[in-house]
């Protein structure tokens, strides 16, 4: 039986073929808008499901909680799922969309994976273990590094910060919070999620607003286990909805979170 790490790369690995197939066909593509507001298209569920049947064959007794499938099972040990995390980007042709799989075990998360399909490449930690990234070829993984995050800066005016969604597609919910930061940091683009970015020393924080447990559980594991910090806006951790911080270090993600706050 493999173990959680390895299955979870399997599964993301599984998942992104299917993810890249209708990426390839991706404008004929029909969009809906769920309640929340947010789009899904096919592509979001078929990935998901796919994951998901990797995941069940080998772990049948483990629950499971998907953004598009649900809650499924109860116990001590839940894998958190994202089949398309940034279906605003995936819609539009844009390669920076990915796919997420965390492993909660006792609320903590242990495992988590985040795969770039239409860029190559896989983040993924376990506790304890640190937090790698390699490069997929033919579906295999290729080519390991570690991750380490970069230095602290010396002041927030010098901090890199990379906002998710993108600055033109932010919620008018989150806009002041994210415009009260802009005007203290320097806001960066970024080629891949800016948590990940993060985890490898190219920026300093992450920033992302609307999101829920399925889009932070893998990437907060990722970032802490390469040497950062994690948090909701309110300092809260695993779980975390809304706001999310993700920062080089602890020190950079309390003065974050200040900028962000408006109390």
């Amino acid at each position: 039986m493999p173990d959680d790490l390895v299955l979870a790369q399997r599964a993301a690995l599984a998942g992104a073929s299917v993810g890249l197939r209708y990426f390839a066909r991706v404008r004929s593509l029909a969009q809906q808008q769920k309640v929340d507001g947010s789009v899904v298209t096919e592509a979001d569920l078929a990935v998901e499901e796919e994951v998901r049947r990797v995941l069940l064959a080998e772990r049948p007794e483990d629950a499971f909680l998907g953004e598009e499938t649900g809650e499924h099972g109860e116990g001590r040990r839940r894998w958190i799922l994202d089949g398309i995390d940034g279906t605003l980007v995936f819609v539009q042709g844009d390669d920076r969309w990915q796919s997420l799989i965390a492993l909660e075990e006792d609320g903590r998360v242990v495992v988590g994976v985040a795969i770039v399909p239409a860029q190559r490449r896989i983040w993924y930690a376990v506790r304890g273990q640190g937090a790698f990234v390699a490069d997929v070829e033919d579906g295999q993984l290729v080519r390991e590094r570690p991750l380490r995050v970069g230095g602290s800066p010396s002041t927030l005016a010098e901090c890199t910060v990379g906002v998710l969604p993108p600055l033109e597609m932010i919620p008018v919910t989150y806009r002041a919070q994210v415009d009260r930061l802009a005007d203290k940091a320097v806001v960066a683009d970024w080629s891949a999620h800016a948590a990940l970015l993060v985890a490898s020393g190219e920026l300093d924080v992450a920033v992302q607003v609307g999101g829920k447990i399925w889009d932070y559980a893998p990437l907060s594991l990722i970032v802490e286990e390469a040497g950062g910090a994690f948090s909701g806006d309110r300092g809260q951790s695993h779980p975390v909805t809304g706001t999310a911080i993700f920062a080089c270090s602890n020190a950079t993600r309390k003065a974050v979170r200040a900028a962000l706050d408006d109390s």
